[in-house]
Parts: structure tokens; sequence; C-alpha cells
């Protein structure tokens, strides 16, 4: 039971029979408990162990990435879980509030409930999304849950909350029929959760459908677990029948593209996280790297270069720097733009060539994909240079357009045109939701260097969860 690669999840349940719970703080303890009744909370020893440096919690950024922190509820919220944890409320009265309270936090943005769903012969496709013309998303049902959980995740509702917030799918045949349809499809995209949480086995039932649809160029897996569980490709039981079943698709003469969510350098620090990687590249996938600028974590170009070089090294590619999404928590992380693009650039400049197939700020808002491009000065005023990457109506891809310059927005929504000409890129006007910020000045330190320590683990997360899921 002492196996140093068997996961071992650490939850509410557990996490105060843990030795380095004990030496924090009281608030800190109690912030986890309260914020962690509301919003999903799970990581595993792996990440307590070799990723969070404990002597500086709660201002590591591993700490920040996986525990719940007071400031992500607003005060009354907070309160509100507080005194029902204190009176020993019955579990159905806390759950009933904090539905209430996840309703607010914009539990599906982009319009992904009543714009992204497709259908098949008139009937709502579960578990599917077709935002692109090119992409679909797919949400297989065993892999709606994450080794850890992200405290910014967009897709937190995934699983806490109501059940109808939710996308799953059971079976793919359905999705095969529609990809058949619709040819114009080339990727798919399994998502989550984590589709890396299932059992190779269940992994397959979903994938091999799929091999015989000829339209369909490139799967994608978009996956945290070479950060959060990089042993799911090293020494899992099935590690090796999953890179063959890479080989497998790669062999059919499909592009496999592993999706790897990273948030900051120090998850490419362990000697196990870049074997994951170059054992996935062996097999003839790529692996892709993307992930999110937030607040408290790694809102610093350092922390980016640094993961950049360190994922070029190992050959993987970086592709996406996004803006933290308009839900959940996004109060306590999100970033102005203006500062997003200034970590962009002076990150971007730092690294060379073959780490700048980075692209971003991007924001995945209603339209699609929109880049910041810069911040320029022209007749009409100050802007802010954009264009999408990848859009609902195609014609708007890579088309520069201009936005007013505000030094305080934080997301798509809350810009406005500069000129008439300007106005067919963005949706309708709807009232901008803003929040006063309080930011320290640049640069941030953060710690790169890993914690050094050892770690154990006992649980296998792929098994159907019994209680709480989260990416």
């Amino acid at each position: 039971m002492d196996d140093p690669t068997r996961y071992r999840a650490v939850t509410l349940a557990n996490v105060s029979g843990l030795p380095w719970w004990q030496h924090l703080d009281d608030e800190v303890r109690r912030s986890v408990r309260v914020v962690g009744s509301v919003l999903p909370f799970r990581t595993n020893s792996y990440v307590t162990d070799h990723l969070i440096d404990w002597d500086v919690v709660p201002d590591d950024p591993m700490f920040q990435l996986t525990f719940p922190q007071r400031d992500m509820l607003e005060p009354e919220h907070f309160d509100e879980i507080a005194a029902l944890l204190d009176a020993d409320a019955p579990r159905e009265r806390i759950e009933e509030v904090a539905n209430r309270i996840r309703l607010q936090l914009n539990p599906h943005p982009a319009s992904q409930m009543t714009h992204n769903v497709p259908t098949l012969d008139g009937v709502p496709l579960a578990g599917v999304q077709h935002k692109y013309r090119e992409t679909v998303l797919f949400f297989p049902n065993r892999g709606q849950t994450c080794h850890a959980y992200c405290t910014f995740c967009f897709r937190w509702a995934q699983f806490v909350g109501p059940k109808g917030l939710r996308f799953a799918a059971s079976e793919t045949d359905d999705l095969v029929e529609y990809l058949r349809r619709h040819p114009d499809v080339t990727d798919l995209l399994f998502t989550g959760g984590d589709p890396m949480i299932m059992k190779t086995a269940v992994f397959r039932r979903y994938l091999e459908p799929l091999l015989e649809v000829e339209t369909l160029s490139t799967i994608r897996i978009g996956t945290k677990a070479p950060a959060y569980w990089p042993d799911r490709f090293v020494s899992d039981d099935d590690a090796d029948t999953l890179l063959r079943t890479f080989e497998q698709v790669v062999a059919s003469g499909k592009h496999v593209a592993v999706m790897g969510h990273y948030t900051h350098p120090v998850e490419l620090s362990t000697e196990v996280s870049r074997e994951a990687v170059r054992r996935i590249r062996s097999t003839g996938a790529t692996v892709r790297m993307q992930g999110p600028l937030v607040r408290h974590i790694n809102d610093d170009p350092d922390a980016w270069a640094t993961l950049w070089r360190r994922g070029v090294r190992l050959g993987a590619i970086p592709y996406y720097l996004f803006v933290e999404r308009d839900t959940g928590a996004r109060r306590y992380f999100e970033v102005p733009l203006a500062r997003c693009w200034q970590i962009y650039r002076d990150a971007h400049r730092r690294v060379s060539g073959l780490a700048r197939t980075v692209r971003g700020p991007s924001m995945s808002a209603t339209p699609g994909k929109v880049r910041i491009a810069g911040v320029v000065n022209l007749a009409e005023g100050k802007a802010f240079a954009l264009e999408y990457l990848q859009a609902r109506d195609p014609d708007l891809v890579g088309r520069p357009f201009y936005a007013r310059f505000d030094a305080e927005a934080t997301w798509f929504d809350q810009l406005r045109p500069l000129r008439r000409i300007d106005e067919p890129f963005f949706p309708p006007q709807v009232p901008a939701r803003r929040h006063t910020l309080h930011l320290d000045p640049l640069p941030h330190p953060r710690r790169l260097a890993p914690s050094g320590r050892d770690g154990d683990g006992h649980h296998d997360p792929r098994e159907p969860a019994a209680t709480t899921t989260h990416d």
C-alpha cells in the first residue's frame, strides 16, 4: 500500500489526516473547507509531495492552483457557507445554498449550453459541442473527473452542482453518425474533465469507432494528466497499453495530439513529468502546451518563458496562452487584458523561434477565439488590435479589427468597437460585468524549482467517482 506510483486522491474527506495540513494556519484550513463546499476541490499525493513548496504556502503557485482560497467567493457567500458549516447544518441545506451561489458564477460561459450543442435528426447530441466548423468536442461520460482540480477551471460545473449543467456522453454511435454527415469536421477533441482519467480499455471503446470515420484526420486529447499524474503514461498498470493505443491511431493514418494543460513550469520540474512527454512523443503523437494566464499563479513573464523553454527542450509545442475565462472564481484570478498582453509579449520575446509557436493572449468568447495582437495608437485613439483565431463565422478569421483601449477590461464583452467598421466583429452589446482589481506591480517573483520531496498514492481515480468530480 506504500507504492509511490499508486494514485491517492486528496479531498475534503481526508485532507485533515495528512501531516502538512496540521501546520497550516487555521484560517487557511477554514478557507479550504468553506470554498471547497461550493467549488470543486481535489488534488493528489503527487501534487502535494512533489509540486507544492509547503514553506511558502499559501503563496506557493501550485497550492493556489489546487487548493481553494477564501477570496474565490464573494464575502457574503463565504460567510453564508461558513455559518452553515459552523452550525453543522444538514448536508442537503449546505448543498442548496451552494447551488444558489454556483448559479451566480456563470457556470457555462461562451454560450456553451445554447449555441454549441449540435443535433442529429433534430435531437440534441448529449456530451457533444460543435462551435467551429472543423472541430467537435466530445465529453465521454467516464472521463468527467480529473486527477486534481484546478481552482480556476472554466469547466467546474461538470463536477459540482445540478446535473443539468453537465455535459456527458455514454457512447459514440450518434457521434460517429454526426461526423459522417459533417465531412468538414477534421478534428475531434476528447475533453472533460480529463479523458486520461479512464482506464485504457474504456478509452479504447470510445476511440475505436472513430477510426472508421475517414474524414476525421486528428484526434485531440485535452488533458492535465502529464502535469498532475504523469505516471498515467509511465508506470500505471495500463500505461504501456495506452501508448500502444496511441501508436494504433497513428498507424491508422490519423494524427494524435495530446493537448497538455500546463500552468506553471514546476509542472515540468520532475523526472517523471519529463519522461511522460518523452513516452507520449515516442508513439508518434505530438504534445502541445496550453494554459490560461491567471493571477496568483503565473502572472509573470519569467514563469511562461521558463515553461515554454522546458517544453521545447522535450519536443513539446507551445500552443495557446489563454485569458482566464469569465466563469467561476473569475474575480480572484482575472488579469486586465492590457497586462495579459504585456506579460505575453515579455515572455514571447525571451524565447527562441521554436517556442514562438504559442498564440495569445486568446479569449474563448461566444463569437470565437479572439487574440490580442497588440496595443496601438491610431488616429481614433489608443486601441487593442485584435483578430479571430477561430470563429463561428469563418469569414471573420484572420481579419484585424480594433477595440477602444480599456485599462480595466478583463474580457471581450467589456470591449467596444473603435470604429464603425469594427462593429461586425463584436456581438450585440450586453451589460459588461466588471470587478475592481487590486493588482501588484510587475514583475511577480514565482518559484520555479520543485520541492524535491517524494510521494506515494493508493486510490485509482479512473474508476467511476463515488462523490465529487473536476478539471
